[in-house]
């Protein structure tokens, strides 16, 4: 069975895009993990699906499912690829479009050269709403790490969970070692998305991000606009920054009560054509 995709990224948040409408397929999670190897698959740190929508007031439904093969909520990066990826395609021909996705209608927007911005709705901070599991809400929570290491976090639901630490230099930041705990913390029951922020100034911060079922990445679109969020609940950003990560930069705008704004790039890599066959168990 023949299938063909896209290989596309956001700042060096890959992903393998699909077209679902024009085309039948069936992924499982052992074939998502086999298609994401980077050595004897295609690569990627997300599939993303483009599918007919299940709800009026959508044009098309947005899956995404990270190289581990678990099904997420929601992608930053991955909605602006998605938004071009339709467009260029010629599956529709608006520039501004609904997506449904499991978090909810995300609107995103394209622009020049391939850059697009997206309403990424409200953010979410209580407990029960990330999930997180708390006596009750609050602006910052200390997480109990291994060998008693104590964390500070603040916590963000922006279609996915995650949750933000502040670090003096990202470059130094442990993240390979932090990462795997805080993500997999027995007080997050759907796992989480870990940050790690270096203000620079009230308009600039760096971000480093462990994602769930992915690892490191080089650009997580959800986490600059929690990490974003976090820094302005604080007091320490102001309402519109550039978020720096290691694949670029991204401007986040936000205002107490009302939706977050990501604006940032996408790029296209390469048209592909596979035999799913090989790569299904």
């Amino acid at each position: 069975m023949f299938l063909e995709f896209t290989k596309m990224h956001g700042l060096g948040n890959d992903f393998m895009v699909v077209d679902l409408i024009s085309q039948r397929a069936y992924f499982d999670s052992l074939t998502i993990q086999r298609l994401a190897d980077r050595h004897f698959g295609v690569g990627f740190d997300q599939l993303l699906v483009v599918e007919p929508p299940d709800v009026p007031n959508a044009d098309f439904k947005y899956r995404i499912f990270n190289a581990d093969g678990s099904e997420v909520e929601q992608c930053g990066n991955g909605v602006r690829c998605f938004a071009r990826f339709v467009h260029e395609r010629q599956l529709t021909s608006k520039t501004k479009i609904k997506v449904q996705t499991k978090a909810g209608i995300v609107e995103p927007e394209l622009g020049q050269n391939g850059w697009v911005r997206v309403n990424m709705g409200q953010p979410k901070f209580l407990p029960q709403e990330i999930p997180f599991i708390a006596d009750e809400p609050d602006n910052l929570y200390d997480l109990m790490l291994a060998n008693e290491e104590k964390l500070s976090i603040d916590v963000v639901n922006m279609g996915n969970p995650h949750a933000v630490t502040i670090v003096q230099d990202i470059l130094t930041a442990d993240v390979a070692r932090l990462g795997p705990q805080i993500e997999s913390h027995e007080r997050f029951p759907q796992r989480v998305n870990a940050g790690f922020m270096q203000i620079l100034d009230e308009q600039h911060a760096r971000l480093r991000v462990f994602e769930r079922g992915v690892g490191e990445t080089l650009a997580c679109g959800t986490g600059a606009c929690a990490a974003a969020v976090s820094g302005m609940r604080r007091g320490l950003l102001a309402s519109k920054v550039e978020i720096e990560l290691a694949g670029g930069k991204l401007q986040i705008e936000w205002k107490e009560g009302d939706v977050v704004w990501m604006t940032g790039p996408t790029a296209n890599v390469y048209e592909g054509r596979l035999d799913l066959r090989y790569f299904q168990g």
